[in-house]
């Protein structure tokens, strides 16, 4: 009875669980898409962990069972691992408890005696590997003049470098300070606004007139004003060891471009509290 009734509740289980977890993929657009929605892999994977548990804990208690009744019945069963200890015993060379007096070697110290067990076959031919590692290496490096560390590292930062200005080259959809240009769409400013809002408001203020940061509304900067020179800025960061870091490993170009162009927006307005002007005096060219 008790048996039956947690099998029924197993299976409604199952059930109900399965039926939740279609509908919440149902509701995602991409459901398996793990960056977008992490919490429908985890249900996933926390249902699939359920079912294997329940499965290994019946396998288990089964096993128990069959060996209290064995042992019961007074039978005994062949071990189950023997070829464990054959391969272990295989690649150890190891002597067995009972024939340790063939290798107890004679010297004797204080009671205590050492046994001439055979260096582990595994060990002596990772030895004998790392022989031929080294006459290898020897030939390579030193009799024919191949390239080190260093040299081998150039040589992929050289095949990198080519390999990015070839794609930068082809990409059309790449932004850089080189093309970048003034947005003025009202979309892409209330972006800009909002990356503004939560990235660069803590040093600028959220109307642009500086706090730690410089004030952005005069006609000074510091590293130069202009869609090119503001979109480098936050690309790339401030001035070494002061100043604002790079916002290339945290924003993508486009947002850098649209939050640029806001930057660029709040020229000429009023902020409640205006910092002192830093820098020189901007005009474009």
């Amino acid at each position: 009875m008790k048996r039956s009734f947690q099998s029924t509740v197993y299976i409604i289980f199952v059930i109900v669980t399965f039926i939740a977890l279609a509908k919440s993929f149902m509701v995602y657009e991409n459901p398996f898409n793990l960056y977008e929605n992490p919490l429908v892999w985890l249900a996933l994977i926390g249902f699939i962990l359920v079912l294997v548990l329940k499965e290994v804990v019946n396998t288990l208690a089964v096993k128990r069972a069959t060996e209290l009744q064995n042992e019961k019945d007074g039978i005994v069963p062949e071990a189950s691992n023997v070829w464990i200890q054959k391969l272990l015993k295989s690649w150890t060379k190891a002597k067995g408890i009972e024939q340790e007096e063939e290798i107890v070697l004679d010297h004797n110290y204080d009671g205590i005696k050492e046994l001439d067990n055979s260096l582990p076959p595994w060990w002596v031919y990772m030895f004998y590997a790392t022989i031929i590692f080294a006459v290898v290496y020897l030939v390579r490096f030193e009799v024919l003049d191949g390239d080190n560390q260093i040299v081998e590292y150039d040589k992929a930062v050289a095949e990198a470098k080519a390999e990015l200005n070839k794609y930068r080259a082809t990409a059309t959809d790449l932004i850089t300070s080189d093309n970048v240009v003034l947005l003025t769409d009202a979309k892409d400013l209330g972006r800009g606004k909002a990356i503004f809002n939560l990235n660069c408001a803590s040093c600028h203020l959220g109307d642009g007139g500086g706090s730690i940061g410089p004030n952005l509304t005069d006609e000074y900067w510091i590293l130069g004003g202009g869609i090119k020179n503001v979109f480098n800025t936050i690309h790339n960061g401030g001035r070494d060891g002061k100043g604002m870091i790079a916002w290339d490993k945290t924003l993508k170009s486009a947002d850098i471009a649209k939050v640029a162009s806001y930057v660029i927006s709040l020229q000429g307005t009023t902020p409640a509290v205006a910092k002192a002007p830093q820098g020189e005096k901007w005009s474009a060219e």
